[in-house]
């Protein structure tokens, strides 16, 4: 698992004991010593959830209607999954394995389906949201997650194919959101500390696609519309996104139609939690002997 082979990858350490290869970069079985870890992060995020939040958990796949309505394939048709599958007659399925079987290659006969991966966790809550009609005084609040799917092969541990998100949803007025992000990315930091992990935080931008995507992303650093919380996983490592702090504004108000209890547009943030790179970042910065961790680390994760 090296990125770059003229050089040994600084994490290959950990790569055998927290994944076996599944055939494809990216895309691991995980073992016990990880999910057992991953176990015990959620449970620390849980803990940090909003009372009044409601519970979602969603499948790895979503609606294509929905997803093209939301406006991401127009934004990132690079990154997107979609769920193909052989359709038709028997004797047409039939002749697809019969043309695999002589050497030949079967897929030509594939044709999407109406579902995709996942992207992201959060798409399939506003569509549910919408279909309640005007959002309640106080706007909603949700914690949901989801294994999601971004097309970027890479041998890098912190870049995964497949990969699990949990994103604490905030829907509403304008004042209500900004002060739901502010909350919350004043209080990752803090989070990253007690697991002992070095951070930054620092103004971002989602990887948009072409010469118009280079262009959203300079607007969308100049609103400062997304933070990201960014963990170095070794020395002198570029550090990577393991928390993102989004504010969507009132673009899924609009989409779906979401209204506040005044009849305005709503807006949205999400608070999202990278599981599999902050699971990456504590081996990477703690080491595998997970009784060798600080003591606030094991205390904050039950070690």
């Amino acid at each position: 698992m090296s990125p770059d082979s003229t050089s040994p990858y600084p994490l290959a350490h950990l790569a055998d004991q927290l994944f076996k290869p599944m055939g494809v970069d990216g895309v691991y079985a995980r073992t016990a010593l990880y999910v057992d870890l991953v176990e015990r992060l959620e449970r620390y995020i849980t803990r940090q959830r909003d009372p009044r939040a409601e519970i979602m958990r969603f499948p790895p796949v979503m609606s294509r209607t929905q997803l093209e309505k939301s406006g991401y394939l127009k934004s990132f048709p690079h990154l997107l999954g979609c769920v193909c599958a052989l359709h038709g007659s028997e004797a047409s399925i039939r002749a697809a394995v019969e043309r695999h079987d002589n050497g030949g290659d079967w897929t030509t006969s594939l044709t999407s389906s109406d579902l995709v991966l996942s992207p992201a966790a959060c798409y399939p809550v506003y569509p549910m949201a919408a279909a309640r009609g005007r959002l309640p005084s106080g706007g909603l609040l949700f914690d949901i997650e989801a294994d999601v799917f971004r097309h970027e092969p890479s041998s890098s541990l912190d870049r995964l194919q497949s990969f699990r998100m949990r994103e604490f949803v905030r829907i509403g007025a304008p004042d209500e959101i900004v002060e739901f992000r502010e909350k919350w990315m004043a209080k990752a930091p803090l989070l990253a500390a007690e697991l002992g992990l070095p951070h930054t935080m620092d103004v971002a931008n989602d990887p948009f696609f072409g010469r118009v995507g280079q262009v959203m992303a300079v607007s969308q650093r100049q609103q400062a519309l997304k933070f990201e919380l960014l963990i170095p996983y070794y020395p002198n490592a570029s550090p990577t996104a393991c928390m993102s702090f989004n504010y969507h504004r009132e673009h899924f108000g609009q989409v779906w139609g979401i209204r506040d209890e005044k009849g305005e547009l709503a807006h949205t943030s999400c608070v999202a939690f990278g599981i599999d790179r902050l699971a990456v970042a504590l081996f990477a910065n703690h080491g595998l002997d997970l009784k060798k961790w600080p003591a606030a680390t094991r205390q904050a994760l039950a070690l």
